[in-house]
């Protein structure tokens, strides 16, 4: 016979959407039982990973900065960027929750929490042609994601010293009880030793993470006809997929919402040390590196540029011939440029050793480059581009990339050079000439030069995948995060937050995001769900 415990609310996921909602309804005065099917160890889920970028509306480092940015700018963005249907009623709802509760629920939230952000903002997800981003609205949380996460961890067990917190790890949910039209607990199994569980609630909150983070689901809600590349790396978490959605639909009536549209990156690698099948590094692709295609050219007619509109550039590294690009730079940009997303890569960060973090910024991280070069097969360095070619063609085992080719390729951009800066006539030079007008992104990127400007190599090829990521629809919301069946009406007593809910309504984000809105997405469903469980 499987165990009974009884609790007022079990909190299914232990990512960022369940530690928050569980936190609150503790602070409330709830008992809370939280399920987490990973290890004590992993305990935050994705988050404890991720970078901490928020894209955050009318803060006060916006103000120091001079960014007169407002609620009604930010949703004009939001949903002419997003694609927003303007019939997608609790999409729309959402969006204009974020806009205007971003800097109340989130911002001033967790600096109550003793967290502090970066001291700039950064411009980021612009559009190609100014249709994103109007201002820069991404902040970067002191301490990555992971601090943040760890931060929330301790508030939640300080928040249970009287033992109103049972949590459970290495527990997988199977169902959602529901009995007379009622949500009556859910039923979990214990994978370390196989027994069942049964867990009693009046009120069960989902937040056990996206529809599409393995890649069998994300391949069935693949939307029609946009192109699917033959193989892809993933960036989710293995866990996160998709079950619980279904049961919830079939059991339940809930309703599962925009589950083809999905906020994937063109630019990963595998991960050196993997923590799970397929997982890859997401990389923040150099702005001034030449994007080519399988035999070395550039992709064109339009180059490929990061940091304007990431949905374009995967679509775009999808519809290639080969599950894989190129990125050609030399080491000068790699020290200036190169990035990978997430808390494992951005030590000085994550760790807040600022002045270390400051001294790379403006001297190069020549170090996170010599890791790469030696963790990664896929991070190649040679001394010409004729013996570059060579490392390529043996790591695809194929002979696409013609040396000739890529010299031509390189020559042609270096071109741009020859009859100084007045006479350039390229896309990608412009777009960076651009985002280097905003300070924060100066730093970060250099100065248009040739490729094969003398005392700038040895030369660089990365072999990059797209990497699946996040899951922008998921279980249909109110804004009281409340899962609503097909006719639109609340299912008695279930919730859903954070990825689970699409980050609010099912499918806020649209078709894009202008990015940095997956955290506070989080946060916000998660303190609505367990504001409304309080109120009763």
């Amino acid at each position: 016979m499987a165990a009974v415990q009884q609790s007022d609310a079990v909190v299914v996921g232990g990512g960022i959407a369940g530690i928050v909602a569980a936190l609150e309804l503790l602070r409330a005065g709830k008992r809370v039982t939280l399920v987490d099917r990973d290890t004590p160890e992993r305990f935050g889920g994705l988050a404890l990973w991720a970078f901490g970028g928020m894209a955050l509306v009318g803060t006060p480092l916006q103000a120091k900065m001079k960014i007169p940015d407002t609620p009604e700018r930010a949703l004009a963005d939001w949903l002419r960027f997003g694609e927003l249907d303007a019939a997608d009623h609790w999409p729309m709802q959402w969006a204009r929750h974020y806009v205007e509760q971003s800097r109340a629920g989130v911002y001033d939230w967790l600096s109550a929490e003793g967290l502090k952000f970066m001291p700039a903002v950064n411009w980021v997800e612009r559009g190609l042609n100014g249709d994103g981003n109007s201002l820069p609205r991404y902040h970067v949380v002191c301490g990555t994601s992971r601090h943040m996460t760890l931060r929330l961890i301790d508030a939640l067990r300080a928040a249970s010293t009287d033992g109103r917190l049972t949590l459970l790890h290495r527990h997988r949910v199977t169902g959602v009880e529901q009995q007379g039209g009622r949500i009556g607990g859910v039923h979990a199994v214990d994978e370390a030793t196989g027994h069942e569980v049964q867990l009693r609630a009046p009120v069960v909150v989902l937040a056990m993470g996206g529809l599409n983070g393995g890649h069998d689901e994300a391949r069935r809600n693949w939307p029609k006809g946009r192109a699917l590349p033959a193989a892809m790396l993933n960036g989710a978490h293995p866990f996160a997929d998709g079950r619980l959605h279904h049961h919830a639909a079939e059991r339940c009536g809930a309703r599962i919402t925009h589950a083809g549209e999905m906020w994937n990156y063109a630019a990963g690698f595998p991960h050196p040390y993997p923590h799970f099948a397929g997982h890859g590094l997401s990389t923040i692709p150099c702005k001034s590196a030449l994007w080519l295609d399988h035999t070395g050219r550039r992709i064109g007619p339009e180059p490929l540029v990061t940091g304007f509109d990431t949905h374009w550039l995967c679509q775009r590294v999808a519809a290639q011939k080969q599950p894989w690009t190129w990125h050609l730079l030399n080491w000068r940009i790699a020290a200036k440029e190169f990035a990978i997303s997430g808390a494992e890569h951005n030590q000085r960060i994550r760790d807040l050793q600022f002045p270390a973090f400051l001294k790379e910024t403006l001297l190069g991280n020549h170090r996170l480059v010599r890791q790469m070069q030696a963790q990664s097969p896929h991070f190649l360095v040679a001394d010409s581009l004729a013996e570059l070619a060579a490392k390529m063609n043996a790591l695809t085992a194929s002979h696409d990339v013609d040396a000739a080719v890529l010299q031509a390729t390189a020559d042609a951009f270096d071109a741009n050079f020859a009859n100084g800066s007045k006479l350039e006539n390229d896309d990608q030079i412009r777009r960076i000439h651009h985002a280097r007008q905003w300070g924060p992104d100066k730093l970060r990127t250099c100065k248009p030069a040739p490729l094969q400007r003398k005392g700038a190599g040895p030369f660089i090829a990365i072999h990059m995948q797209l990497i699946t990521r996040k899951s922008l629809g998921g279980l249909q919301t109110d804004l009281q995060s409340r899962v609503l069946d097909g006719a639109g009406r609340p299912v008695d007593g279930l919730y859903c937050v954070g990825e689970a809910a699409g980050f609010g309504g099912g499918g806020a984000s649209g078709k894009r995001s202008l990015e940095g809105t997956f955290l506070p997405g989080c946060i916000l469903t998660a303190r609505a769900a367990a504001r409304h469980i309080v109120a009763g």
